[in-house]
């Protein structure tokens, strides 16, 4: 049986933490920064986790 294939899109937009948790990256990040505070952008630098009832449908999803 052959290996099995992982989506390459979703596999660069997840990644999967030594616990089973997801994190991805936080939206409204990409342009029109100049209306957003400071410390906006600046958290929205950090990695967040996908939520509790969505990790299930990312997990299949990187798996199908």
């Amino acid at each position: 049986m052959p290996k099995m294939k992982s989506r390459r899109s979703a596999a660069k937009c997840f990644k999967v933490t030594a616990t089973g948790k997801i994190k991805r990256r936080k939206a409204f990040r990409s342009h029109i920064l100049t209306s957003k505070s400071r410390k906006r952008k600046r958290h929205l630098r950090k990695p967040g986790l996908v939520s509790k009832e969505e990790t299930l449908r990312v997990k299949r999803f990187l798996l199908a």
